[in-house]
């Protein structure tokens, strides 16, 4: 009987489903994304000694598990999210990732939902133009981390953070000293990700500097509520414009 393991990868837990041959289910299981949540999802599969496992995106988010696996001797196959975003659609109905779809669609070989602006909003004084430079580098930085992430993933396995600062990042860097060639390899890289999320951060650190004079000259006290900055305020004041564009308060509302 052949047997496949779909894996769906994340940041702190890793979820799998056991399928056979006839894509029968029979087990799945949650599991934290350090080893002794690796020691515990080897244990939950060890009645089927000849199992594939599939991994959803090895080469990205999943190359950290799908490392471990492969260096303990284990059959993996890379699943691309473009093609288990199929089998949700097939199987659901809709191309959401949940955790009872995603590791569904990596057993059986087959993106997430996306979203997209309908139309556009009137812009406010120079808080619109001003607004796109500090949200690009927001998504430069959480790419980096992203990848900062990974390659830390392979380095210190199973101590992967949510989300990571700069100073942690580089208190974890300097604790793995690694000497043969792979190793270094990704230790420069990471290193040099590093490097990039330290001047990241201080453009954003600048552009929000800028932004919250920009926010304030419009005459917006959006910043006074809790927990809003200049970055979201200004987005808020770009997506809603002119509020005398709509008839009345439940009309903004909605």
């Amino acid at each position: 009987m052949k047997i496949i393991i779909g894996v769906d990868p994340h940041k702190l837990s890793v979820t799998i489903e056991v399928i056979d041959d006839h894509e029968q289910v029979l087990a799945t299981g949650r599991f934290a994304a350090d080893n002794a949540g690796y020691a515990a999802m080897r244990k939950r599969v060890a009645a089927w000694p000849e199992r594939t496992w599939a991994v959803e995106g090895s080469n990205g988010a999943g190359r950290p598990l799908a490392q471990r696996l492969l260096a303990d001797g284990k059959h993996v196959v890379d699943v691309p999210a473009k093609l288990a975003a199929r089998v949700r659609v097939l199987d659901a109905g809709h191309g959401r990732k949940t955790d009872a779809h995603d590791p569904l669609g990596g057993g059986r070989r087959g993106p997430g939902e996306g979203t997209a602006r309908a139309g556009t909003r009137p812009a406010v004084g120079g808080v619109a133009d001003a607004g796109r430079p500090p949200r690009r580098a927001v998504r430069q930085r959480v790419q980096t981390v992203n990848r900062l992430q990974r390659l830390l993933g392979e380095l210190t396995a199973g101590k992967v953070k949510k989300d990571i600062t700069a100073l942690q990042a580089k208190a974890i860097l300097t604790s793995v000293p690694h000497r043969e060639v792979l190793g270094k390899t990704r230790r420069r890289l990471a290193a040099e990700q590093l490097a990039y999320l330290v001047a990241v951060e201080k453009k954003i650190k600048s552009l929000g500097k800028e932004l919250k004079l920009l926010v304030q000259d419009s005459g917006s006290m959006l910043m006074d509520l809790p927990e809003v900055g200049p970055i979201v305020a200004a987005r808020v004041l770009v997506d809603v414009g002119d509020v005398a564009r709509f008839a009345d308060r439940n009309r903004f509302a909605s």
